[in-house]
This record gives structure tokens, sequence and C-alpha cells, in this order.
């Protein structure tokens, strides 16, 4: 019985994990292609945001490898206290906090899980402050301390962490990750809770105040980079997106289209940028249409399976942003479960007309996420 559980329980999280509050060839890199062409240098010189030799030397510029996990989980590792004790964390821009199971915890989740021990910390400070996070799927309560959190190369001093002292149910049980580090906004932190990268940009220690993502389709290679925008893993250009609201990455979708009809977003929507929601969520209404209109067909455990033999004939689903399309062609909105069995990487919300552009999108679309500016940049992925 217990293959159930896990088969369920991972198969519940890959088809509607929401953490926000609420091997093939790439081919040759745009990097690779402008240094042979002789024009690497003057590429870098106008994007001062890109990475570059003189970047990639010195302290304010990380890069962390992330592992895909079925196409539903992208995480990477975090080191926390003195000496360090490593997790496996999701780097989440739909949440702010930063939390991992602790030795106080007893829960299935956490027994599954690496757990933090304070006490074999000698730079761990208890703040003495509850904390309690309901995310989309799972929860957690626990509470907060101090102390030094490592990602990739930046050291990351007298930082709040939320340590576990509860994780029901069973969402959390057999995930592939120990804890979330969320990059969202402080406005939705919990309180006295300050998110790793205002602590970073605090303290000075990224070159510039914006980190990107690049997901790719296989299980390695998929990239967190902090402090810098790294253009081997995009081609054309960026297109930003201004924040609409400071506490997701928010902002404006004009309109969802197929073949030039409206199908969804009618007048505009409002939709947040989610690296830790797998699919893509829209409300019940509009997703509907968008099943009808691909042709998918209700399954079981609530998704819409689609014939894997239709995919060439499958319309794509575009999005409009600040006037420009980016569209999901089928092979970016079905997920091939085994072979001959695919599903629909759209999936409705009864209770929200918030729009959540999951891995679904972001692997389509390289990300960054630019505090400086409050924006949001977008361009099509290697």
């Amino acid at each position: 019985m217990k293959w159930l559980v896990v088969f369920l329980a991972v198969f519940t999280f890959c088809q509607g994990n929401q953490l926000s509050r609420i091997p093939l060839h790439k081919g040759k890199s745009m990097r690779q292609a402008l240094k042979e062409k002789g024009l690497l240098d003057e590429f870098l010189r106008k994007h001062q945001y890109s990475i570059s030799k003189k970047y990639s030397k010195s302290k304010g510029v990380a890069s962390e490898p992330l592992t895909n996990y079925l196409d539903c989980q992208y995480f990477g590792k975090i080191s926390i206290g003195n000496p360090p004790q490593e997790f496996t964390v999701v780097f989440d821009t739909g949440s702010s906090d930063l939390w991992v199971p602790s030795v106080y915890c007893n829960s299935d989740a956490c027994q599954n899980h690496q757990r933090f021990n304070p006490t074999k910390s000698s730079t761990f400070q208890n703040m003495g402050r509850p904390l309690s996070i309901q995310y989309g799927t799972g929860s957690m309560q626990g509470f907060l301390g101090y102390d030094t959190v490592t990602v990739s190369d930046i050291v990351d001093r007298h930082q709040t962490v939320g340590l576990s002292t509860k994780e029901p149910g069973f969402v959390f049980t057999y995930s592939e990750f120990d804890g979330i580090l969320g990059l969202a906004y402080p406005s939705l932190a919990s309180e006295y809770s300050v998110p790793v990268f205002d602590n970073m940009m605090n303290q000075h220690l990224v070159a510039h105040d914006l980190f990107s993502v690049y997901m790719s389709r296989n299980e390695h290679g998929s990239m967190l980079t902090l402090g810098a925008i790294d253009p081997s893993y995009y081609t054309g250009s960026l297109h930003w997106v201004p924040v609409t609201v400071q506490e997701y990455w928010q902002f404006t979708v004009d309109s969802i289209t197929v073949d030039g009809v409206v199908v969804a977003c009618y007048g505009g929507c409002q939709a947040i940028l989610d690296t830790g929601t797998s699919l893509l969520a829209g409300p019940a209404s509009d997703i509907l249409n968008i099943q009808k209109v691909i042709g998918a067909t209700q399954g079981q455990y609530g998704q819409y399976d689609i014939d894997c033999g239709s995919l060439s004939s499958m319309p794509t689903v575009v999005f409009e942003i600040q006037g420009r399309q980016y569209p999901l062609p089928p092979s970016a909105y079905t997920n091939q479960q085994n072979p001959g069995f695919c599903t629909s990487g759209f999936q409705g919300d009864n209770n929200s007309q918030q729009w959540i552009l999951g891995d679904v999108f972001i692997r389509e679309y390289y990300s960054v996420f630019d505090r400086a500016n409050n924006r949001v940049g977008l361009a099509k992925a290697v």
C-alpha cells in the first residue's frame, strides 16, 4: 500500500505543486557564437548586468545549479550554520521565507529529510519567534532563528532561518527537497523574517540587485544566477515587464490567445512568475476554455489528458505581455508521464483570479527578477 501513497504524493505534487503562498544537447550557446565572431566583449559592455570575466571572478555573482526532478521540482543546495549543515531547497519566487526541517520535528516529512540541529552550530541564535506558513499545497509550523546561510559562493551572515517543528500531511513527506528558500518580496515574508536575497542586498553581497533563472528540460543543466544575467541561456533580447504589486513577482498579462482569438484573460489579468509552481495555473473557467481549445480531456486525479500522437496538430497558446507575444507550443504545455501518456500543463484554480506562470512557462522563457528596478525580464530560453 505504501507504494500507492508515495505515487499519489509525488503525482499530486507534480500535478498541482504550488509553493506560492496562496540529456539533450543545447547546441551552440549565444556566448560561444559571439566569441567566435569576435563580438562577445562588445555585447557584454552593452549588457552591464550580464556575467562577464569582470564579475564572475569577484564576489557578488554566484551560480547555483538546480536539479530538475520529473519536471515538477527544481532544487539546489545550500548550507546553514557553522560548521555548515547541507540542505536541498526549492528556490521559490512565489514565497519569501527560508525554512528547513529541524531535529525538533517528528513529522514523517521531517523524518524523511535532513534536519537542522541548532545545538551543533556555533553561530545559531534563537529569535524566540513562532513561524507558520500555508502554501498552495502543504504547510509548516516552527520557529525563527539567525544563522549563516551559504548559497554557492555567497556567505549570508545573520540570516533569519525558519526551523520546522511540524509538517502536517503528506505533501512534503516524499518530496525530493528538504525545505524552501523564498525569493519573493519582503512584504510576503512572515513577521520578523527577512528574505535571503534582501539580506544579501542589504549586506552588498551581490554585484547587482537581481537574480535570474534558467530551467532545463533535462535533469541537470538548470541554473539560478545571483547578481547577474547569463546571456548564454537565452536567445534574442530580454524584454522588461514592470512589477505591478511588490509582493509576488506580479505583472499584467494583456491577453491569452490561440490562432489570434482571445481564449482567456479577456481585457487583461494579473499574473505572477513562480518558480515554485510546477504547472501553469489560472481561474478555473479560463483554464477549462483552454483545455477545450487544445483538445485535452478530463482524466483521473483532476488532471487533463492529451493524446501524445496529436501534438503536431495541436495549437500554440500565446501569452501577450506588454504588447509582446510569448508563445507556448504543445511541446511546452504538455507533460509526458510515460510513452503514449501525456497530460496538460494547465491547471484551474477555483479560488483565484490570478494567473501563476510556473515551471511550464519558465522552461520556455529565461527569467530575470530585478529588484533594483522592480521588473521582470523575459527572453526565449535556449
